[in-house]
């Protein structure tokens, strides 16, 4: 068998993934994984996690879904060794985080753990004051990209602590330090779970900076802490 991730725009209605999950079945393939990841406007964007008996099939398999009213399908891939899981990644991601013994370490930890828990080409930790480049994977935009980027959508910007998407870069704005953390890719724009959950990650790194900026403060002003 070989498993692949589909995911598809369906009809916000009962019956609606039963249908598809017919289809699925009907080229000999299994239904083995649903996840939500938007709802709005009568529409719901699924992944799902499809076992097929062969990679021949998906031609056939998307031939039978098309002919469905109402469903779309935005992508296919296949599932791999190491394929970022969409629940339990961004938790033990935020666990290593609170890890970190210095801000240095932790920006590294969050760029890193962003990028992996959703599959994103590179991520990058930036000050919208400077604006200032402090952390970026290796395949990140240039600086100069990276603070315009932040500079122009800044004005767009959700409240501290939320995260917003611009198609293939999904950013959050950290309310303790000021930062923006981005996380970019291709192919898949970025929906409501999973800019939710880089809200969240987000928030971890930024009240732990919070603590680690306090205890420096303290070891280097110690009579502050008495």
């Amino acid at each position: 068998m070989a498993s692949f991730v589909m995911r598809v725009w369906l009809a916000d209605r009962p019956g609606a993934l039963g249908s598809v999950a017919g289809r699925i079945g009907a080229v000999g393939g299994d239904l083995t994984g649903i996840d939500i990841l938007e709802r709005g406007e009568g529409r719901v964007i699924d992944e799902l996690t499809v076992d097929l008996p062969s990679e021949e099939l998906i031609p056939l398999m998307l031939a039978k879904v098309a002919e469905l009213d109402a469903v779309d399908v935005e992508d296919v891939r296949p599932v791999v060794a190491g394929l970022p899981h969409p629940l339990i990644d961004p938790l033990e991601i935020g666990a290593d985080l609170l890890r970190e013994r210095s801000v240095g370490s932790l920006f590294c930890s969050l760029v890193a753990g962003v990028g992996a828990a959703f599959g994103g080409e590179w991520a990058a930790v930036v000050d919208p004051e400077g604006p200032v480049v402090l952390q970026t994977s290796a395949e990140a935009p240039p600086a100069p990209w990276l603070e315009a980027f932040v500079t122009g959508t800044r004005s767009a910007a959700p409240g501290p602590g939320g995260a917003s998407s611009a198609n293939d870069v999904a950013w959050a704005s950290l309310e303790f330090s000021g930062l923006a953390l981005l996380v970019g890719r291709s192919g898949r724009p970025f929906r409501a779970r999973e800019r939710r959950q880089l809200a969240t990650l987000g928030r971890i790194g930024d009240h732990h900076w919070h603590e680690l900026v306090t205890r420096d403060g303290m070891r280097a002003h110690p009579a502050r802490s008495s």
